[in-house]
């Protein structure tokens, strides 16, 4: 079902994702999940994507799904209330933009289970049907970092850099893990940062990070959803290395160095079958470590220099036994 409502959506073009909800309603005597994600979209390689990804894996045992897409923060109201009102068995929010959202209409509708991902409870008044998924980014920031400093290092460069979309929480564990790790492996390299200011349009990424590349970054990080693409695209036009967010895009070229993993896929699929199997945990905070395998990091390019991955994942053995343990997660 998901994924003929998405396939209409793009069809559609304009139409709206209230139209996709209010097109189909749920069986009485089945689970049904409704997720709406952010202003990213399906196609941002990502966090969006993975979570249709879990969603999809759901279907395979038997839930009910639906996704509706939003054009823009004005569609997350709408969007979620229509889910609830409809009567899906668990509605879930991709993303932190969301979280005013998610609580505005989980008030509303007591009744309803929802879930929302890279959001702390306090974010969304400890509501108790409301169960809040978080990561800690920070680590999977901290190896990629990591790896930036020993290949910026081994190139003969002195600058790294980051493009965040906005500057939100889950964004900013990820970048400041990935300055502590560089630091880490090279304690004299240079840091760069800047926002995008947009998860979707890669032509914003692309800007900021020809600026860092000009300004002598050797590997830029990106932390910006499909905008962040257009970082990695910038990355490989001027022949530095770019670093994936979330899912493993190390598919995009042999000039992505590795991918900082965030297992929102895994989220999604456990937050689904915990409620279907009357377990939801509203009100309460749970959050995917390395430990829980919730976040790492991926494949290696082929031409990254060599030692890196090695000694990259000697260090995420290393995190795994608690070894590395408070990690940055606030930005310089």
């Amino acid at each position: 079902m998901a994924a003929t409502v998405v396939l209409a959506l793009f069809a559609a073009g304009c139409r709206s994702s209230k139209d996709a909800v209010t097109t189909t309603t749920p069986a009485a005597s089945s689970f049904t999940v409704g997720l709406a994600t952010d202003t990213g979209g399906l196609n941002d390689k990502g966090f969006n994507q993975l979570a249709y990804a879990g969603l999809l894996r759901a279907e395979l045992l038997g839930v009910r799904g639906t996704v509706v897409l939003a054009n823009s923060s004005a569609d997350y109201i709408p969007n979620l209330t229509a889910l609830a009102g409809t009567g899906y068995s668990l509605v879930i929010g991709v993303g932190f933009s969301q979280a005013q959202a998610i609580a505005a209409v989980a008030k509303r509708f007591p009744q309803t289970h929802f879930a929302i991902i890279d959001v702390s409870n306090t974010a969304v008044n400890k509501l108790p049907n409301v169960e809040a998924l978080s990561f800690r980014e920070q680590q999977a920031g901290y190896l990629a970092g990591y790896a930036a400093g020993l290949t910026t290092k081994d190139r003969g460069g002195k600058v790294v850099s980051t493009v965040g979309g906005q500057k939100e929480p889950p964004v900013d564990r990820y970048i400041a893990g990935f300055q502590a790790g560089a630091k880490a492996s090279f304690p004299g390299v240079k840091l760069l940062n800047a926002y995008s200011q947009d998860f979707s349009n890669p032509a914003k990424c692309s800007r900021v990070a020809l600026n860092q590349i000009a300004a002598g970054s050797v590997v830029v990080f990106q932390v910006a959803g499909a905008c962040g693409l257009g970082a990695l695209a910038a990355a490989a036009e001027q022949g530095v290395w770019g670093i994936g967010v979330d899912a493993d895009q190390g598919y995009l070229g042999q000039d992505v160095l590795t991918s900082a993993l965030k297992r929102v896929d895994t989220v999604v699929f456990d937050a689904i079958q915990s409620a279907r199997a009357g377990k939801f945990e509203g009100g309460r905070d749970v959050v995917y470590g390395i430990d829980a395998g919730g976040v790492g990091i991926g494949t290696f390019s082929l031409r990254a220099p060599a030692g890196v991955a090695a000694a990259t994942r000697k260090v995420e053995v290393q995190m795994k036994a608690g070894k590395i343990p408070d990690i940055a997660t606030t930005v310089r």
